[in-house]
This record gives structure tokens, sequence and C-alpha cells, in this order.
């Protein structure tokens, strides 16, 4: 993307055109201000003051920019996010007030994803100053990790197996200084069975792996956090359509949100002892892959008997909730994209919650309104345990029925994590299919900002 580091400045009286922030109520008197000319240009341009609206009027020799919010006392993160899309390139302020949350949305407007494009558009940046010199850090450090899981699901499987999932973990695990450690081969087989099982099938370049990192003072609060990092799903031989398989690319999102929450923990220095666990594997198909009825063994312990080998998300995040469960953390978080019946019951843009404390998932909401990025909760109901029983097995990695899809997802994860831990999952899209100011189409953070509130609240 561009060069985030030059997006937000800190403002010195350095030149730069204006943009007045105008709500409905406050409109008729802004317009009164104007001259004959700005009125008329204004009106040319049928500015009301919606949201996103905006228009450009001469002032002299030069010109400054009109948008229009919904409230000039309590501006989200989007507010000028369509702006930093679409003005020239150029240096801006917002006159008479700070940006506040926007900082945010300015950078974010700004993210273009041209890896693979010969003729990227030439388009230079566009500079926002700011008075809020404390608030320039943290707005780009959000934005950053926020491109990093949208530049992780963009790219293509190819381009993004294990492998490349474990060079992007190590290259911020150096960057840290954090300890690093890659299980594979035979190891993998013994020490992660339900993540060898899902990704035997490979090739031998995307071959399965567990990825773990550790940072932070060890006598600090212990927190897990943990990504699904299926890099390409098939659904195994339990095909997916065509046009279910289009998109799964994108499956290794969760792992893609567990790195870049990560980073954020780092880049903060919270005061924590950090392990993070990426289970990567491609569900591929082949000769040895594994099998419906096949009964896989887990690092816990447990036995799995496979419903569908279209379920694997579960299968390696059993293993990675395992193997943090055996630090004993405070707390573990887990990301994935994990079921369909998520979308279904809450659409693209609401990750599903499901938390153990009713504490901690009220936290992460509360979290998620307030940085723009909202959640939604489901219950861990007990009663639908029973649809994980298997006849030959301690489990079923899939419900034996259509009901309660990510309800029951969650609670075959639920047996992974020791009793006790404060523990929540959410079930993430990882991808916007309608692009909207600041969230461009394609791969992006949902959930993210959420957790890195409810961190920043209890250790920062």
């Amino acid at each position: 993307m561009t060069n985030k580091h030059a997006l937000i400045q800190p403002d010195r009286g350095q030149a730069a055109t204006p943009i007045h922030l105008i709500d409905k109520a406050g409109l008729d008197d802004f317009v009164k201000g104007l001259s004959a000319p700005q009125r008329a240009a204004l009106a040319a341009q049928k500015f009301v003051a919606d949201g996103y609206s905006y228009a450009i009027l001469p002032d002299g020799d030069g010109w400054f920019v009109v948008s229009g919010v919904a409230n000039v006392n309590s501006l989200s993160s989007w507010c000028l996010a369509k702006l930093a899309e679409v003005l020239p390139p150029g240096t801006y302020r917002r006159a008479g007030g700070e940006t506040g949350p926007a900082l945010f949305g300015w950078v974010s407007g700004q993210y273009r994803f041209d890896r693979y494009r010969s003729d990227p558009v030439p388009d230079g940046p566009r500079i926002l100053l700011t008075t809020d010199v404390k608030g320039i850090a943290p707005a780009l450090a959000e934005a950053a990790a926020v491109a990093l899981v949208r530049d992780l699901v963009n790219t293509p499987a190819e381009d993004m197996g294990p492998a490349q999932l474990e060079h992007e973990a190590q290259l911020i695990a150096k960057a840290h200084k954090a300890e690093f450690k890659v299980t594979s081969g035979d190891a993998l087989e013994r020490g992660f069975p339900m993540v060898h099982g899902v990704g035997r099938a490979a090739a031998r370049s995307h071959a399965p792996r567990m990825i773990e990192l550790h940072w932070g003072d060890p006598a600090h609060p212990k927190i897990a956090l943990i990504g699904k990092g299926v890099c390409f799903d098939s659904g195994g031989l339990d095909i997916k359509p065509s046009a279910g398989m289009l998109l799964m690319k994108k499956d290794m999102g969760g792992a893609a949100h567990a790195l870049a929450l990560a980073q954020l923990v780092m880049q903060a220095g919270l005061k924590v002892r950090l392990h993070l666990l990426i289970p990567a594997a491609e569900n591929a198909i082949s000769g040895n892959a594994f099998r419906p009825g096949d009964v896989l063994r887990s690092r816990a312990g447990l036995s799995v008997e496979i419903g569908n080998t279209d379920a694997e998300g579960r299968l390696v995040l059993g293993d990675a909730l395992a193997r943090a469960g055996e630090e004993t953390p405070e707390l573990m978080i887990d990301f994935a994209t994990l079921t369909g019946a998520a979308r279904v019951a809450l659409g693209p843009d609401l990750p599903a919650l499901m938390a153990r404390r009713p504490e901690t998932a009220a936290a992460l909401q509360a979290a998620g309104k307030a940085a723009d990025d909202p959640c939604w909760p489901l219950p861990l109901h007990e009663g639908y345990r029973e649809y994980l029983k298997s006849d030959i097995a301690d489990l079923n990695n899939a419900g034996g029925n259509g009901f309660a899809g990510a309800v029951v997802a969650g609670l075959f994860l639920d047996r992974f994590v020791p009793e006790g831990t404060d523990w929540a999952h959410f079930d993430t899209f990882a991808w916007r299919p309608v692009a909207k100011p600041g969230r461009p189409k394609g791969g992006d953070a949902l959930g993210l900002r959420a957790a890195w509130g409810l961190l920043q609240q209890r250790y920062g």
C-alpha cells in the first residue's frame, strides 16, 4: 500500500487544503457563511451533507473541501475514508476541529493491493495533518495490522501456502525478538496429529506445520492467540462445488488476524506473555487424503470421527487450542473462517463471537462498537453438544443435522480448551464482498480491532 508512515503527520502550520465536516444540523449556518460563487458551486454539486458526500469549493486562487458526516461531534473511523480515496493527492487538515478515530480510516482508505498488476494505478499520497500527535502512532499501527490481514488474505494460495505463512510469521518474530518455533514432518504427525491429518494430502511445497511464537516477560499474564491457517480448502474428499471453492484462498484469514493482533501486542509492548499459534495446512485431495469415517487422534487425547472432511478448520484448531492450554494462559482468543452458518446468521460484516464468560463477550462487543469493528455474540448452548456424538469415537467433527452450525463448531473447539480458561472464539468472514469507504472489496480484518481493544483495556 501507499507509504503509510507519511499519510498522517503532525500539524505544524504547513500549507494544507482545509476539510470542513458538516452534518445536516449545521448545513444552513455553514451555507450562510459562504460567498455567492461558493453557494452556487455547492448547489451545483448537489451537496446535502449526507454521509460520505463531498464537494470542492473555490476559495480565491485555491479551494477547500466540504464533506458530510452524521454528527460533527462524534466522528467514526470511516468519516474521512472516502475523501482519502477520492481527493487529489496533497496535504489536508480538518478545519475547526480534530479528526479523532477518523485518522484510522484516512490511512485504511488508501490501501491498495497491486502485487500482481503490471501497471499499478499511479496515485500520490493524501496526507492528513493533525495536532493529536499522540493519536498518530496508534492509528498507523492499527491500519498497518489491518493492511497485513488484507495482504495475506488477498494473496492467492499458490503464493500463500503454509511455508509462506511461516515466512510472514518469522519476519514479525524477528522484528520483535520473539522466540519462534515450527513443528513439521514426523514431529507434526506425533505432536499435532489432526493438523497432520488435514494437511497430509498437500504437495510437499505446501506441507502442513504448526507455527508458534513466544514473546514477553514470562512473569507477566499469559495470553494465547490462535488462528486457523488453512491456506486453501478444497473441502477434501467431501469436495466443495466450484462456487464454494472460489474464495478459499481466504481460509487462512484467521491466521492473518491472529498474526496481525500479535504484531499489535508486541509493537505496543503490552505487559503480557504472548503465545501465538498458527496451525498451517492445505486441505487438498490425493490418494492419502483423510476420509469421511476415519478416526483421527488429537493432541488432547480425544478421538475424532470424521463426519465431513470439509469441517477441517476445527480439527487443526483443536490441536492448536490443546497446545495453547498446556501453558495455562489466563486468556485465549482464536480467529477462524470457520462456518458458512455464521455468515447465514450474521452476514459478511459481523463476526460471530462465542465466549465462555459473558463478561468477556460483553467486553469484546463493547470494544468492537467503540472501534467501529462490530461483532455479535452467539451462545455456546450446552444442549447442542449431543450433535457432536459419535458411535465409535469421543466425538464427531460435524453435526448430524443442519442446525446451529456455527454454535456446534464452537462447542467442538470448546472440548479442546482447558476447563476454567477464559476463551473467546471469532468466526469471521475475513472478506468484503462489496466495497465500502475505507474498506475495499477483498480480504479484510473483521474482529481484529475489537480484540485489540479488549487487550488494551486489560493489559495496556
